[in-house]
């Protein structure tokens, strides 16, 4: 199973306003216990400007953007530095990922963060990732880690999303307030009433609240990933919903599967150019579930980017199908009609094997 959990600030930080460092410890041996068993797992972490703020408490405290960047900046490199010693007890390497929304909106910059969090996920890498807050203003921020963490795994084609909070999952009513509130088990839909009960937060910690946890639920399950919001301080959580299926926190059912999710986004974009293919690819394409391989394309027409939508036409201009392009037109013009060992030689790089990649192909 492919796997994001995301670490609010509240679930690594103490009461007394330090990184709960035994409690970060336990998190990671379970993630560990994951790992072991052959999931693969990214993580998404928060409190690198709490972590900051926590080595330089000497500067006067100030709330304007460049300050919190400055505090981010001091905090990621404490904050990944605790990660890496953790996770290295249990042999476990991993590798710093910070991404902003313009990196994920941003069609060819998105399948280069896709391709490098699948190789660091099928080498048995961890990723950690956060918002890079350092060049991320108001424009281009996603804001909070938990939309960041439905964006990831989205990016990354995940089974499900787990956001540990300091909350056992979302309730009828706020239970900081109410003593008769009572943990949903499960919502089937995210309707107005759902984001109605999320309300705000009242953290001074974190950024966001119920409501983003909600809002990053309705994003994933979209996407076709199921999400679990529950708390981080529930003895063995990742353990008992992954490798024993409990029931904890609050379940959101993805609405859709990864290939349709994928087909629809495909289906509904615009087309930047066109393949032609012969009749071998043709048929490998629609009859073979087979990827687009440069030795059976034929002509390009149009100029596009690497990431584009493009047409796939056979040599009669018979339409057979639809996908994303891993190269941009004059490169896929220059490899047409060789193999794929020749790209590297021809180009000087090499995006991989295929043209256009099973995953991101719609036969039509």
């Amino acid at each position: 199973m492919r796997i994001v959990i995301k670490f609010g600030t509240n679930v690594i930080a103490s009461p007394e306003g330090t990184i709960n460092k035994p409690r970060l410890l336990e998190m990671v041996r379970q993630i560990a216990t994951l790992h072991r068993e052959g999931h693969q797992v990214a993580l998404v972490s928060s409190g690198a400007i709490f972590v900051g703020r926590q080595n330089a408490p000497a500067l006067p405290q100030r709330k304007d953007i460049p300050f919190k960047q400055m505090l981010a900046a001091i905090g990621q490199v404490k904050l990944l530095n605790i990660y890496e010693r953790l996770f290295d007890i249990y042999g476990i390497t991993i590798a710093q990922a910070l991404l902003t929304r313009s990196d994920l909106s941003n069609r060819a910059r998105y399948l280069n963060a896709r391709n490098t969090f699948n190789l660091l996920l099928d080498t048995h890498a961890i990723p950690v990732v956060n918002e890079n807050d350092v060049v991320g203003v108001e424009e281009i921020k996603i804001g909070d880690n938990d939309n960041l963490s439905a964006l990831v795994a989205n990016l990354i084609d995940a089974d499900r999303l787990i956001i540990l909070t300091d909350q056992r999952g979302l309730f009828t009513a706020d239970p900081r307030h109410n003593a008769d509130a009572e943990l949903i088990a499960e919502v089937s839909a995210i309707t107005d009433d759902i984001h109605a009960l999320a309300g705000g937060t009242d953290s001074e910690m974190g950024v966001g609240g119920m409501s983003t946890k909600i809002q990053a639920a309705q994003l994933a399950t979209r996407s076709g990933v199921e999400t679990i919001i529950a708390s981080g301080h529930e003895p063995d959580v990742l353990v008992r919903l992954v490798l024993h299926n409990e029931s904890l926190g609050t379940r959101f059912p993805a609405k859709i599967s990864h290939v349709e999710s994928r087909k629809r986004w495909i289906l509904a974009e615009p087309v930047a150019g066109t393949v032609v293919v012969d009749t071998g690819a043709a048929k490998a394409v629609t009859r073979g579930n087979r990827s687009l391989l440069p030795a059976g394309i034929s002509a390009v027409r149009g100029d596009f980017p690497r990431g584009a939508t493009v047409a796939i036409v056979d040599e009669q201009g018979k339409k057979r199908g639809r996908g994303i392009a891993n190269y941009k037109s004059a490169d896929i013009a220059a490899i047409s009609g060789r193999q794929s060992d020749e790209i590297e030689t021809i180009l000087g790089y090499n995006y991989g094997d295929t043209v256009i990649h099973r995953d991101n192909l719609v036969v039509i």
